[in-house]
């Protein structure tokens, strides 16, 4: 079964269009959702969570029809935004207290264990809380009421490697059983490199690719070439960087002649990011 169906999203926004956006998460699965900046990715989680309303196109989750069942499937998604930012006097506990009345399998038990591993005091009050505390509070409420789509947003942003690696570790025990799943935009590809099963990649409000890590990062190569080989690929790359050494720069695999004498290597999930920021710079 799918977990995460998105068929043909739209939004228009003055400057900015999400341009029929689809993609798919198989259930048991971790998904890497990564742009630059304003690429669309939260656009398309609130989209995918109906906190917009989009223009255009549907999403399904776990077999059903989000705009149609929203509160049933609410119950089976976990959700987290980054950090925490409101009830700001309020303690955890007083907070936690009133959202675990929204949740039908909200589990004490497992909330408190999040509590301790992310080495959270209840009695502490939001606006005492680090940056990096208040992402593992609402990932501690994400992960508490038995939820079978994780649905997060920038959810290492502020936290310290350890955290971070941690928290990774955790996801990947969270889909060892093949029915939880999750989807997570971020901008740290190493995180990714890491723990991802699938990446979907976004760029200027448009899916660019979405398929298995390895296979996404297969369907590029980054070249290194002398200045006067440039010329032979300018109009195949994506974008490139020219030094006084020669040049650099990424191009789908499918355009590359290997009989061209210019070197090559796989590229990381972030120079595949870099030189996409940087494609307008190829037209110069």
């Amino acid at each position: 079964m799918l977990a995460l169906d998105v068929r043909n999203i739209t939004k228009n926004y003055p400057g900015f269009r999400l341009d029929n956006v689809s993609f798919q998460l198989e259930q048991g699965y971790i998904m890497g959702f990564i742009g630059a900046n304003g690429a669309g990715k939260t656009t398309t989680i609130k989209s995918i969570l109906n906190m917009i309303q989009p223009d255009g196109g549907e999403v399904h989750v776990l077999g059903k029809r989000m705009a149609d069942h929203e509160l049933e499937l609410k119950q089976e998604i976990g959700s987290a935004f980054g950090g925490i930012d409101f009830y700001m006097r309020s303690r955890i506990k007083t907070l936690t207290d009133v959202i675990k009345t929204f949740y039908t399998h909200w589990d004490d038990d497992t909330y408190r264990r999040y509590l301790k591993r992310f080495k959270l005091d209840e009695n502490k009050k939001i606006a005492e809380l680090s940056t990096g505390m208040k992402v593992k509070y609402g990932l501690a409420l994400a992960l508490s009421h038995g939820a079978k789509l994780l649905v997060l947003d920038e959810p290492t942003s502020g936290l310290d490697p350890v955290a971070r690696d941690d928290l990774l570790d955790i996801f990947q025990e969270l889909v060892l059983g093949g029915e939880i799943s999750i989807l997570f935009s971020t901008h740290i590809t190493t995180d990714l490199e890491k723990c991802a099963d699938y990446i979907t990649f976004i760029d200027n409000g448009r899916i660019v690719g979405s398929a298995d890590k390895e296979q996404f990062i297969a369907s590029y190569r980054l070249l290194n070439g002398k200045e006067s080989q440039l010329a032979q690929v300018r109009e195949r790359l994506i974008s490139c960087k020219v030094n006084s050494f020669g040049f650099t720069g990424l191009i789908r695999t499918e355009d590359y002649d290997a009989s061209s004498g210019i070197l090559s290597a796989a590229p990381t999930l972030e120079e595949i990011m870099v030189y996409y920021a940087k494609k307008e710079d190829i037209r110069v």
